[in-house]
């Protein structure tokens, strides 16, 4: 069995999360600034064995696409065609900052922890990740 990897695509920098290799835990791998987000997952997949990918997927509240749809739809469509044997599934990452500033919270991180905006993005993609996992189990 592969792992699960979740994305929170950000314009500046992105949450990555993975699963273990039996797809029962959901952890968060690290931060990287989008404009290398490609080459780390090429990197990524040459030495962990991935078998599905999980996007979040941006909505407004009234569950419309969201403005930033316009740039994670070419990354989306980059990914499809480097990586076309891989599933690729989106998951609504809707509240998914709110929550994951909510969970620092409710960690015990300190103030100045829970202002690190990559912190946030890790946890995100964590979410994102966890949501799917839930869903498909």
């Amino acid at each position: 069995m592969g792992r699960i990897l979740a994305i929170d695509y950000g314009r500046k920098k992105s949450g990555i999360a993975v699963s273990d290799p039996m797809q029962i835990i959901a952890n968060g791998l690290t931060t990287v600034p989008t404009h290398e987000l490609f080459d780390f997952l090429v990197k990524y997949m040459q030495e962990e064995e991935v078998e599905h990918i999980v996007l979040g997927y941006p909505t407004q509240n009234s569950g419309e696409e969201s403005e930033s749809m316009r740039y994670i739809k070419p990354f989306a469509n980059r990914l499809k065609n480097k990586f076309p044997d891989l599933p690729l599934t989106w998951v609504d990452e809707r509240f998914t900052s709110k929550i994951a500033f909510q969970a620092m919270i409710d960690g015990g991180l300190k103030k100045k922890a829970r202002q690190n905006k990559a912190m946030i993005d890790k946890v995100s993609a964590t979410i994102i990740l966890q949501t799917f996992m839930e869903q498909n189990r």
